[in-house]
């Protein structure tokens, strides 16, 4: 017979969670009386922050290539699609924890409770599978990405790989472990930086436009393939699930019976700022390439702005290169470690015997973030190439968690009941399918 688990949270912050409630609440239907409009907390502003952190990770410096590679015209077509897609499907998936009637529960505990504990097992190890590998290329990627800045931009004595990236693993631990609050500031000043850099940047090269063959009008068969294999590329660069469980918590914290409500604010403006900022950059690193350095780019496998830094010959972009990819793979890492962390919580929790003694919290947090720096250390040191093998490995999995997981759920569980016969469900549905298979269509072709 099994067990139901015992409540437990992997916040970085010991805070304590909400009493359980009966009834779980929905931004949907009717309240008792009018909501009274809130100004944003720092809570939110923090979340809002730290989720588009988590997005931005630094293959947004290879999105302008992949993403323009079709013309302008798919290009306009998935950045229409983008911002529904990205928001609805966050806040669906937010919605999933929310609204579980044992409120304070993780994302692998509310899917034990509302698929049962073979199905919620299957579903914690996949959700782990699909975000921890993406922590460790974070840690090769900032040891290549400082240690590269250190020799070639500053003319500094290499250091050592094992030393380099054992510290600069640890100093991004350090945030992690000292706390959610910690790491919310953190994020909040690393992420201001970051949209000046994009901003910047957009600005910059505006006097370089050029339309060209960008503009060619491709037949609708060549529209259509082009959407269906940019779309996957969008979803993976807009996703910021890994932190979406922890996100919903503290919406519950801060926010009690509204944290649904609250959480679709802070998605919506989430998403306004990834739409925004990110597609600026995008577009307008497009419009300054044209078809053909975007291929030459391609060709060269280099970042859009070491790529724009050879084109222009501005050294101030050179610079801007490394600093931009540092500051993204910081903050995503952040909201990477949120879910990785959490999944191996779940999967320890899952394997413990029914009558065994469930771990003391404080404990299970300090012994995961060991392994995760550990493991992280020596995928660093070992400097694996494959990058592109592992989000071609995770991006179906988080697809089907993004997407797919939670409108199952809209139709089979009861607290998500409140939440049916929505047209958005359809659209997300659709566009989680679309996503899938377009990712295996492009790892078949």
């Amino acid at each position: 017979m099994s067990r139901s688990p015992a409540p437990r949270t992997i916040s970085a912050d010991a805070e304590p969670a909400l009493s359980p409630t009966t009834t779980p609440p929905a931004q949907d239907r009717p309240t008792a009386g009018p909501a009274p409009r809130r100004r944003p907390s720092a809570v939110d502003t923090g979340w809002m922050l730290g989720l588009f952190g988590t997005a931005i990770g630094a293959g947004i410096l290879f999105l302008p290539i992949n993403a323009g590679a079709g013309g302008l015209w798919p290009l306009l077509v998935v950045t229409v699609l983008i911002g529904p897609m990205t928001y609805l499907s966050h806040r669906a998936l937010a919605r999933f924890v929310c609204a579980s009637p044992k409120q304070g529960e993780d994302i692998t505990v509310v899917a034990r409770d509302y698929f049962g504990e073979g199905a919620g097992r299957v579903i914690t190890v996949l959700y782990f599978l699909a975000i921890y590998p993406i922590v460790l290329i974070y840690g090769v990627g900032i040891t290549n990405t400082v240690d590269s800045l250190m020799v070639n931009q500053l003319g500094l004595p290499q250091v050592p790989r094992v030393l380099l990236s054992g510290a600069l693993i640890a100093l991004m631990m350090l945030v992690m472990v000292a706390g959610q609050r910690l790491m919310l500031a953190v994020t909040r000043w690393l992420v201001y930086p970051l949209i000046l850099a994009l901003l910047g940047v957009t600005v910059y090269l505006v006097p370089t436009w050029q339309v060209g063959d960008l503009a060619a009008v491709p037949s609708a068969g060549e529209l259509t393939l082009s959407v269906w294999l940019i779309i996957p590329v969008m979803v993976f660069a807009f996703n910021h699930s890994p932190a979406i469980s922890q996100f919903s918590l503290a919406m519950q914290r801060e926010h009690g019976a509204r944290a649904p409500e609250a959480a679709s604010r802070v998605l919506r403006r989430t998403t306004v700022l990834l739409v925004l900022f990110t597609m600026a950059f995008v577009w307008s690193c497009v419009l300054s390439l044209g078809t053909s350095g975007l291929q030459e780019a391609r060709e060269a496998n280099l970042p859009v702005l070491s790529h724009l830094a050879n084109v222009h010959g501005n050294p101030l972009i050179g610079y801007l290169g490394p600093i931009v990819a540092i500051v993204a793979i910081v903050s995503s890492f952040f909201g990477h470690y949120l879910g990785a962390a959490e999944g191996a919580a779940g999967i320890v929790r899952s394997m413990l015997p029914a009558r065994a003694r469930p771990p003391q919290e404080r404990t299970l947090r300090r012994a995961i973030a060991v392994f995760i720096f550990l493991t992280t250390w020596a995928a660093a040191v070992l400097n694996p190439s494959i990058l592109a093998l592992i989000e071609s490995l995770a991006g179906p999995v988080i697809a089907v968690i993004l997407y797919l997981m939670p409108m199952y759920a809209v139709r089979r569980i009861p607290a998500l009941a409140p939440y049916r016969g929505q047209l958005s469900n359809v659209f997300v549905t659709v566009a989680g399918l679309v996503a899938i298979s377009g990712i295996l269509f492009a790892l078949v072709r």
